[in-house]
């Protein structure tokens, strides 16, 4: 009798979607193993984990665990791939491992050549569907950074924190912040910045020594000064600033100029009016 992987998975987009939530998936699956004969080997489940890439512990640990199986069991083929490209890897390794792969709402039969070309048809599409979410998504969110409205979902930075979804100062953090900006324009290097923290035993959020990687971040960070970064765009936000835009530009000014090779790189300067800017280009 077959043993059989079931795996499972959900995005974040496919948590609202009816019919996609892991126990339902897992419910069905069940369903159909019993209709089947099989018996289920294990169970392996990425929750919050896109199909566009592979890095996801339970599919990882699934395939290190391929002597535990014969079959992997899927609700529909998005859920194991979302990249035609990797589905064509793992099928090949299936194949060479002697190992099966099936589909319950594909009804899929990958053992003729006919069956392949299918499996290979169904995955590009879901590759392009994938991909039309990418490119929704990303025009949402630059819709949004244009708007200057709201927290756009990347790592709340150094000296802020977020309180219902805005981006509020940090007391103890902001005073490291703006004495950072404050010593580089004095004349201090950044790698001194960060050997005086750690010699005064000044850690990071995530209590770890200053490094120059650290400090640059801080001081090329637009957020300081009100404004918010998203892909080429820099447009001004309603958080508050630490630190004023000529403060900012000056320490930008000052980084160039520090540069003893200069390679094509950018420059940002922030306006003093509200809007929309695009870095200006060094040469």
């Amino acid at each position: 009798m077959p043993r059989v992987a079931i795996y499972t998975r959900v995005s974040t987009e496919d948590q609202a979607k009816e019919g996609y939530s892991l126990p339902a998936q897992r419910e069905r699956l069940e369903a159909f193993c019993d209709a089947q004969g099989w018996d289920i080997a294990d169970y392996y489940v990425d929750e919050g984990h896109s199909g566009r890439s592979t890095h996801r512990p339970a599919y990882q640990r699934m395939m290190e665990e391929r002597d535990k199986w014969d079959i992997i069991l899927v609700m529909k083929m998005d859920r194991i791939h979302r990249n035609s490209k990797n589905f064509m890897i793992m099928m090949e390794n299936l194949e060479k491992w002697g190992k099966k792969f099936s589909s319950m709402n594909e009804s899929l039969d990958t053992s003729n050549a006919v069956g392949r070309f299918v499996v290979d048809i169904i995955q590009r599409i879901a590759q392009l569907e994938s991909e039309q979410i990418g490119e929704r998504t990303y025009m949402g969110m630059r819709q949004k950074a244009e708007s200057g409205l709201g927290h756009l979902g990347f790592r709340v930075p150094f000296g802020y924190r977020l309180h219902e979804g805005n981006l509020v100062i940090e007391p103890s953090e902001a005073e490291i912040v703006r004495s950072i900006y404050a010593q580089y324009l004095s004349g201090k290097t950044m790698e001194a910045i960060a050997c005086d923290y750690n010699d005064r035993s000044i850690t990071t959020r995530g209590m770890n020594n200053w490094t120059v990687w650290s400090i640059s971040r801080i001081l090329h960070n637009p957020i300081y000064a009100g404004h918010l970064r998203w892909d080429d765009l820099i447009v001004q936000s309603g958080h508050q600033p630490m630190i004023s835009s000529e403060v900012f530009n000056s320490v930008q000014i000052k980084v160039a100029s520090r540069i003893k090779k200069k390679k094509k790189g950018s420059i940002i300067q922030l306006p003093s009016m509200d809007g929309c800017i695009e870095d200006s280009k060094m040469r």
